[in-house]
């Protein structure tokens, strides 16, 4: 099975199917790590698709001796970053805003089909992953993203300090104060719901 790097590399030469492999390969896990940095399923499908487009756009400028997926990882954190700040500029409309006049009490909740679980449902099936969720969102962004990168997705030190283009003292130094600020929420949350 041919590497990313080899792929990366063939696709320049024009390898027909050789980035679908490499989309394949990482959309998954790029979901799953956006979906725990940002905390917003659509958010983090939009980075995905925009990472694998800034990635075929400077494939040309990939250096084939390193590792590709830090490289991707660190296009999606950094789309993530400037999304997430975009966002926080432009209010959203809730879900439960009323559409139309004032007569009309329809929600943008109440087009969601019927047959599908409402986010109320979601979060009762699974109520302690939520919190973990809600704590790591409430994190700083810094402490947020060395805990998703090192513990959700196991990267060594080396690469996380390569994806988020910081010294490797300043990773470990991020993820004790991370741990540290989560296992405290963690304890604080416990100890309301015993």
């Amino acid at each position: 099975m041919a590497t990313d790097e080899e792929l990366i590399a063939s696709h320049l030469d024009g390898d027909p199917g050789t980035f679908e492999l490499l989309v394949e390969r990482h959309s998954r896990e790029l979901f799953h790590f956006l979906l725990r940095f940002a905390g917003n399923r659509a958010l983090a499908e939009d980075v995905v698709q925009e990472a694998f487009l800034q990635v075929h756009i400077s494939a040309a400028s990939f250096d084939t001796s390193r590792r590709f997926k830090p490289w991707l990882f660190t296009i999606a954190a950094n789309k993530a970053r400037d999304m997430l700040r975009s966002r926080a500029r432009r209010p959203e409309m809730p879900l439960d805003a009323t559409l139309g006049s004032s007569d009309d009490s329809q929600t943008f909740a109440d087009l969601l089909a019927d047959d599908l679980d409402t986010p109320v449902q979601i979060l009762d099936e699974n109520e302690q992953r939520e919190q973990v969720r809600r704590i790591v969102n409430q994190m700083p962004d810094n402490l947020r993203e060395v805990l998703v990168l090192g513990y959700f997705h196991q990267f060594p030190y080396k690469e996380m300090a390569e994806i988020l283009e910081i010294p490797l003292g300043t990773v470990k130094s991020r993820l004790h104060a991370a741990v540290t600020q989560f296992g405290r929420a963690w304890k604080a949350y416990l100890s309301r719901n015993p």
